[in-house]
């Protein structure tokens, strides 16, 4: 599949003309210079010619940070088959860009000047300050306006190969077509039933700024993926990659790292957002802890995502070559914190010498399996059956409260039904006794276990009493 690398100076509208190709916002946009740091990559369809598409950090050399942000770039434009310079059409033409784009000419590969926000036809004088740069193609386009780009798109496919033959092919002619700001992605959602089995696992990495996110994603695909720095905030944009790890396809998620409400500025907001979507999409959370100093409020705060999005769930220790302390004090202190996380395995590791990452690879695969574990009907009764002999159900006054039976009707978390006579007089106690049993049962580490307490007749799981 052909690779298209899209390249230019922080804030020209190189996510903008990524997410207009898409179809759809992946990318964050803002008016802030360097949005973009990790470069992102999606496999689109252009005027029907299936391709690659790669969404490059600014190229700017501020500081120690965008340094990597920039080599990246590069080194993307180098593995791709076109590059699209993009360069602000409201701004005069600068010495910087024409060294960036005779260096991109020197890798002898189709290469467009693509001069954005021109607006309007008053904005295309200022399109003509750019013949210096002596660019054998150049599109003046309006990415904002949807003005342009079918002719940059006709360019792009004069070096994509023929799509397939359909009834009903489209030329694409229209850009109105491409792109609906009010569009939305409708999810059809089916309820009391077992989801069908899949090879593909979807693992965000969470954690505060600076534990060591992205380092950890980089050991993990072994590459250089995620920009890495010891500026705090360095990722932005979620940044995924996907591994092939036994008969799994494995899709890491590093997301940006979580401050403090009071100290979220600028995009960070828009990664704070991007962050929790991409945790509703998510099976497992990979909860990164710097263990070279003290876990804090924050470390909590982050955690308790995990539980509300109901996620599989492995903490990992990073930094374990410089430790505050030895590992069973550290792991005593983390369960004393994090007392709703008892279920997730602990792995000790260094993300920077690799030490010991191997084993989160297995971890994943061992938590899914039992993330979306199905548990016969007939084994969950014969544990309820032995929970209330051994501990009797209490009683609510002077009424008896019964299970008539249990049921788990949905996969991942395994959620586990039981119908009552009393569903609102079962204790929030004896829900966690009940979840233990099952755990001592069943082989479910790592994995979250609702319970819905509701009575005969009833489906309505909303409004069920729930446990963990």
């Amino acid at each position: 599949m052909k690779k298209i690398a899209i390249i230019g100076l922080p804030n020209v509208g190189k996510s903008s003309l990524f997410n207009r190709i898409a179809k759809q916002r992946i990318a964050i946009t803002s008016d802030f210079s360097g949005t973009t740091r990790d470069v992102k990559e999606h496999e689109v369809l252009i005027l029907e010619r299936p391709c690659k598409i790669f969404d490059t950090g600014g190229l700017d050399n501020s500081n120690e940070m965008f340094e990597n942000v920039k080599s990246k770039s590069l080194e993307t434009a180098k593995k791709a088959d076109i590059i699209l310079m993009i360069v602000d059409g409201k701004m005069t033409p600068s010495d910087e860009e024409r060294k960036i784009y005779y260096s991109l000419q020197k890798l002898n590969k189709p290469i467009a000047l693509v001069i954005n926000k021109i607006d309007n036809d008053k904005e295309m004088e200022r399109a003509w300050e750019f013949s210096e740069f002596g660019a054998d193609k150049t599109f003046p386009i309006s990415v904002s306006h949807n003005r342009g780009v079918t002719a940059l798109f006709k360019w792009i496919c004069e070096f994509l190969p023929e799509p397939p033959q359909s009834e009903n092919p489209s030329d694409g002619d229209d850009d109105e077509d491409f792109w609906n700001e009010d569009s939305e992605v409708v999810e059809e959602v089916v309820e009391e039933e077992i989801e069908e089995e899949t090879n593909h696992i979807n693992v965000a990495i969470i954690g505060r700024v600076n534990v060591g996110k992205s380092s950890l994603l980089n050991a993990l695909v072994g590459e250089e993926r995620a920009v890495v720095s010891s500026i705090a905030g360095t990722t932005i944009d979620p940044v995924d990659e996907f591994i092939e790890y036994e008969d799994k396809i494995i899709n890491f998620v590093d997301t940006a790292g979580l401050r403090r409400r009071g100290k979220i500025e600028g995009i960070e907001k828009f990664a704070l957002m991007r962050t929790e979507e991409m945790l509703e999409k998510a099976d497992i959370a990979l909860l990164v802890l710097d263990a070279s100093v003290p876990f804090t409020e924050l470390d909590e705060r982050i955690a308790n995502l995990v539980d509300k999005n109901e996620l599989g769930c492995i903490i990992v220790l990073n930094k374990w070559d410089n430790p505050l302390e030895d590992y069973e004090k550290t792991v005593d202190e983390l369960r004393y914190r994090f007392k709703f996380l008892a279920y997730a395995p602990v792995v000790a590791v260094s993300a920077l010498s690799k030490k010991r990452v191997f084993k989160i690879k297995e971890l994943i695969l061992k938590v899914y399996e039992n993330y979306s574990r199905h548990i016969p009907t007939s084994k969950l009764n014969e544990v309820i059956k032995e929970a209330t002999r051994k501990h009797q159900i209490p009683s609510d006054k002077t009424k008896s409260v019964k299970i008539f039976f249990a049921t788990q009707y949905k996969t991942k978390p395994p959620r586990i039904s039981l119908v009552m006579n009393r569903p609102r007089s079962l204790h929030f106690s004896y829900k966690r006794y009940l979840v233990n049993q099952f755990r001592e049962a069943f082989e479910l580490e790592g994995s979250p276990v609702l319970l819905f307490a509701r009575g005969r007749g009833e489906k309505d799981m909303d409004n069920a009493e729930e446990s963990n």
